[in-house]
């Protein structure tokens, strides 16, 4: 559970209502600001004006990635760097095709695929580029949900003024009526408030976790192919493992390479 994107989520919300309930009408000031017109202008325009800007397989897979933010990155670099340097220590005692057996007790299925084109003996330049298309799939999916949130982040305040519209058409439409002006002004402003709600609440935030998430998760890859073809290359793992670990922040680098790293020259 990513606790930072859990406790933001629900703390956002919670100072919105502490705003409300603070003033004079104390709870019962909640009610002035539900509306389900407004709702249905600003929330439902908003999604399908999204809709409308993607394909349905796209949407949907967007909307799903929102329940991503919640979940923490499974991906530990020193310690993938580690296990790198380890498979480089086999390669260079027992050869290449030893690394078969190894790739068969890994999880990631990306570093599996890597080593298993490494057995084979394909050619390295054929490896990159066989692993980097992959990668390059891999974050255009990325990137396509990230773009269903910031194009709904951008409809929503533009919904959230349309339903003002329609209200202060509503509200013109009655102005020998006083008692039509409140409930009219009432949508007019409603629909901007949920407008910059969805945008500031949800959206945005959404988009930039999912754009963190694939920073981690893109770096994780590039440093697999660079570990790999060293590897391949046969070179030194203590040259892999500085090479490798040129990717951390210096902080982060002592945490990585403890236990793989040190192999025969």
């Amino acid at each position: 559970m990513d606790l930072a994107s859990l406790i933001g989520f629900i703390a956002c919300l919670g100072l919105v209502i502490f705003g409300i309930v603070t003033g004079d009408d104390g709870v019962a000031a909640i009610n002035f600001f539900m509306s389900a017109s407004s709702a249905l202008i600003t929330f439902g325009g908003a999604f399908m004006a999204t809709l409308m800007a993607f394909t349905l397989q796209d949407f949907l897979a967007g909307m799903k990635s929102f329940t991503l933010i919640f979940k923490a990155v499974n991906v530990n670099v020193p310690e993938m760097i580690t296990k790198i340097i380890e498979l480089s220590n086999v390669a260079r005692k027992e050869g290449l095709l030893s690394l078969e057996e190894a790739a068969g007790n890994l999880d990631d299925e990306f570093m599996k695929k890597g080593i298993m084109l490494i057995v084979d003996g394909t050619d390295p330049e054929l490896v990159r580029g066989i692993l980097e298309t992959d990668l390059n799939s891999i974050e255009g999916r990325h990137k396509t949900c990230i773009s269903v949130w910031e194009t709904c982040s951008s409809m929503g305040p533009a919904w959230g003024m349309i339903g003002t519209l329609v209200g202060l058409v509503i509200m013109l439409q009655h102005m020998s009526d006083p008692s039509a002006l409140g409930p009219a002004m009432a949508v007019a402003l409603i629909t901007t408030f949920y407008g910059s709600l969805l945008a500031n609440w949800v959206c945005t935030p959404t988009a930039n976790k999912l754009k963190a998430i694939n920073s981690i998760e893109i770096q994780a890859k590039e440093i697999m192919i660079e570990g790999l073809l060293s590897i391949q290359a046969g070179e030194n793992p203590r040259v892999i493992e500085e090479k490798l670990k040129s990717f951390l922040a210096p902080k982060d680098r002592g945490a990585s390479g403890e236990e793989g790293g040190g192999g025969e020259g």
